[in-house]
């Protein structure tokens, strides 16, 4: 459950005022259809998750285990500071408006998560938590409570979206995991 919870609120935080809000945005601003965008950034989603979190399991398998508490937790104050930084939409979705909407969504929103700080904190999270399947839920419902109410509220919840206060409360949450995965560690060392 402690997966399910942390990976859903770490990325849920984490893409507000991400890339992908601004290319969900542009994505309904083109289609004005957001049951097959919200379609496309699930699969999407799930699809480069579930990758993600893979990567991750195998990663905590194959480091030196009393190294995998530091690396995570290096990793986690990584993209605590990567937080801080304001993203810009850079993929228009009129190369692909000739596949429609879900077609359209599912290869932007895919490309976009590649090296993206959610994805980057699903490697994390699954090498902390070992629990790939709850990761990958947690992370993609994530997604989707920060993405699909831009779907419906536009450009409404945009403007009222504090923006500043968010990217500093995701990056406590970052900094928390960070410290309480030292902690964990150390408690189980000694």
């Amino acid at each position: 459950m402690e997966a399910l919870l942390g990976s859903t609120l770490a990325v849920a935080l984490a893409e507000i005022g991400d890339k992908t809000q601004l290319l969900a945005l542009l994505l309904i601003s083109r289609y004005h259809r957001p049951y097959p965008i919200a379609a496309g950034i699930l699969v999407a989603t799930l699809i480069n998750h579930a990758l993600s979190a893979w990567l991750g399991g195998w990663l905590s398998s194959v480091i030196p285990a009393n190294w995998v508490p530091w690396i995570i937790a290096a990793s986690f104050l990584l993209v605590a500071l990567w937080t801080l930084i304001p993203d810009k939409a850079d993929d228009e979705p009129g190369r692909f408006h000739q596949y429609g909407p879900f077609i359209a969504t599912l290869i932007l929103f895919f490309l976009a998560e590649i090296g993206d700080k959610t994805q980057v904190a699903t490697v994390v999270l699954a090498a902390k938590f070992d629990a790939f399947l709850m990761v990958v839920i947690g992370t993609t419902v994530g997604m989707l409570l920060a993405n699909v109410p831009v779907l419906f509220a536009g450009r409404w919840l945009m403007d009222r979206i504090p923006l500043k206060y968010t990217r500093i409360g995701a990056f406590v949450l970052f900094v928390v995991l960070a410290v309480l995965t030292l902690v964990h560690a150390n408690g189980q060392m000694f």
